[in-house]
């Protein structure tokens, strides 16, 4: 059982869910006067072009709420255990997109270089070839009620869940062919914390800070841990 602080942190792990890009090639029939017209002929896609280089822009980091549990009362001198199960709201992916181009590299190549440029990934690492969760694409969504949390004293408490997600656009160049552009998202921190609702956030939390947002949800918006 776990014992957890006001706003204590759950404990980190990454994970992602899978992503597949397809490349299909294109078909085309003509007819020569009242001839029957030619069969289809597929023309095959162009090769991925490897080790090109990565250009990120519109770097996005955030904290999103995952998950939330209604508030609860403990009356207790001594405390006791939160029993809301918290409930979803967001469910975290891993995805690479691609918009303009056709030779790519792979998805995971994408996320390496995104997690070497945010710091996530040491360049080391990526150069002997290891692995990390930044960019495994077949890992699922963290579980938000995978253990319990029991409160020191009595308050009424307030228990989220939340993931660090990284969202970018990016332009892959390779070879002698134009420019890939694309986006890519993953996420790097698992993890969550509580709030009290009638004792104000300190330090003062920011918009989009994520214990004033789960505060604002279960607390509601007059309680005075919903205060900016």
């Amino acid at each position: 059982m776990r014992i957890s602080e006001i706003r204590g942190i759950r404990g980190t792990f990454l994970s992602a869910c899978a992503v597949a890009v397809v490349l299909a090639g294109a078909a085309a029939c003509t007819s020569d006067g009242d001839g029957p017209p030619a069969k289809a002929k597929a023309t095959p896609t162009a090769a991925a072009c490897k080790n090109g280089t990565y250009a990120w822009f519109n770097v996005d980091e955030r904290d999103v709420l995952t998950g939330i549990a209604e508030k609860q009362k403990i009356t207790a001198k001594g405390g006791g255990e939160l029993t809301n199960k918290l409930r979803p709201l967001h469910a975290p992916r891993v995805a690479v997109t691609f918009e303009k181009g056709s030779r790519v590299g792979d998805a995971k190549d994408v996320l390496r270089s995104l997690g070497i440029h945010v710091g996530e990934i040491e360049q080391v690492d990526a150069a002997d070839g290891s692995t990390h969760e930044f960019t495994n694409v077949r890992r699922p969504a963290p579980d938000i009620n995978d253990g319990s949390t029991r409160m020191l004293g009595p308050g009424t408490y307030v228990e989220y869940a939340l993931v660090r997600q990284v969202t970018a656009d990016f332009q892959y160049t390779c070879g002698t062919g134009g420019p890939v552009t694309g986006r890519a998202t993953s996420w790097t921190i698992d993890g969550g914390g509580i709030v009290e609702c009638f004792t104000p956030i300190k330090p003062a939390a920011k918009k989009g800070d994520p214990s004033l947002a789960a505060a604002r949800l279960s607390c509601g918006p007059d309680a005075p841990a919903s205060k900016a």
